[in-house]
């Protein structure tokens, strides 16, 4: 089983990449500066993206696992605040370079009929709307959506798709006040994934499996 995470030098990323490496997977990662032996991927690139699908040279991939993000409005005030380049930073990395990296791997997890995994967050959930944090949670709806379409349209090539709230994690995204350690939720995530085919194909559901209304 060939295994690809995006955003995997740090927090939830490099967790996914050490659970799959210590389970004995062949689990690469990438990052936008890369180190160690991470491969290089700027999600806002799509050179960057059609360069990283030329170097693994038609590897099939069982599972690609869209996990880079960022969350550019944390602590915005709705008077001053949401300029409009962090809404173009954030929409350029969490949804627009969701959809150019699967795009450029299609080739791969096509070679293996394999699955995809985006990461989204119950903050794009509608049913979830305590305000605040414009631009994160309306790009986490955005690649909500766009994991729903996709996931209609490739199910007949037999590659499911399923996307995911990982949790409140402690990282330095979530902040030290968050509920999860990333191994917990990687592990979580993993079993999810896991569980992903065709006919569930299109879920949105948390890390230890409960689903989340859209």
């Amino acid at each position: 089983m060939t295994i690809l995470i995006t955003g995997a030098n740090r927090g939830l990323g490099a967790a996914l990449l050490a659970h799959y490496r210590e389970a004995g997977r062949a689990a690469f990662g990438t990052a936008r500066q890369p180190e160690g032996d991470l491969l290089p991927l700027d999600v806002t690139a799509p050179k960057s993206a059609v360069a990283l699908a030329q170097r693994l040279n038609g590897l099939p991939l069982d599972l690609l696992v869209c996990n880079a993000g960022i969350y550019p409005d944390k602590g915005q005030e709705l008077e001053t605040g949401y300029a409009a380049p962090l809404w173009a930073q954030g929409f350029a990395t969490n949804v627009t370079g969701v959809f150019l990296t699967i795009q450029a791997l299609l080739p791969n997890l096509r070679a293996a009929k394999g699955k995809i995994a985006i990461l989204s967050s119950a903050m794009a959930s509608d049913a979830n709307a305590p305000g605040g944090s414009y631009i994160y949670r309306a790009s986490k709806a955005a690649v909500l959506n766009l994991g729903r379409n996709l996931a209609v349209d490739l199910k007949p090539e037999e590659i499911s798709v399923g996307i995911y709230h990982p949790g409140w994690v402690k990282t330095a995204m979530g902040g030290p006040g968050a509920q999860i350690e990333a191994e917990t939720s990687a592990a979580g995530l993993a079993a999810r994934f896991a569980a992903l085919g065709p006919d569930t194909t299109g879920c949105f559901e948390a890390w230890d499996g409960a689903p989340i209304p859209f």
